[in-house]
């Protein structure tokens, strides 16, 4: 099965300022990476240059066919409809099937009510519904965990564990402990000078 993701002396920027690389690097499939770093080493930065969201200062990327799905810190709902609503319109863009809309919706414990009216978590929740209407090779997940409830987690890790099952690979970061129920996992450890992967299993 060919690599899910290929960089080959990939140098990241912002604002004119390297933060890492040259990185030359393969996400394989079935592999999770855990992105770790200091704060401003360029780890959202790493995650939406692989996205294709910004270009990277050298370097080349090989994205996977069938594309990937993003995972950031602005969520991009219309506030003023329901929860329902959000995840069918994100569905019918993807081309995705809606018939799934109830039951993700159940399973995190997401009310049916204006997007505008829910908690942090509640938003998060919503936002990691997205991951399971749209069948993509590569999660990029910028804090994934944050605002999560116990129940958020753990619901998190196990969609990790069946998109790692099914083939796919998930890179993410994290400021804080992933969870006992996390799917074994590789590091990159990100720095100023240098990013290198790391081959031991976390």
């Amino acid at each position: 099965m060919a690599p899910h993701l290929i960089t080959r002396g990939l140098v990241g920027e912002r604002n004119g300022l390297r933060l890492w690389g040259p990185l030359t690097w393969r996400i394989e499939a079935g592999q999770a990476w855990h992105v770790q770093g200091p704060n401003g080493c360029g780890k959202t930065t790493l995650l939406r240059t692989l996205a294709g969201l910004r270009p990277p200062l050298a370097g080349q990327l090989q994205q996977p066919d069938g594309g990937c799905a993003w995972l950031g810190h602005r969520d991009g709902w219309a506030e003023a409809l329901d929860a329902a609503t959000n995840l069918r319109l994100h569905a019918a863009l993807h081309g995705a099937d809606t018939a799934a809309v109830p039951g993700l919706l159940q399973a995190l414990h997401i009310p049916d009510r204006p997007v505008g009216q829910l908690s942090a978590g509640q938003r998060r929740k919503l936002a990691l519904a997205r991951l399971r209407l749209a069948w993509r090779p590569l999660w990029l997940l910028d804090e994934p965990f944050d605002a999560l409830d116990a129940d958020g987690s753990a619901w998190l890790c196990a969609a990790v564990r069946q998109q790692l099952d099914a083939g796919g690979a998930v890179v993410l970061t994290s400021h804080q402990p992933l969870p006992a129920g996390f799917a074994a996992h590789q590091v990159l450890p990100l720095g100023r000078r240098s990013a290198m992967p790391c081959a031991e299993a976390a």
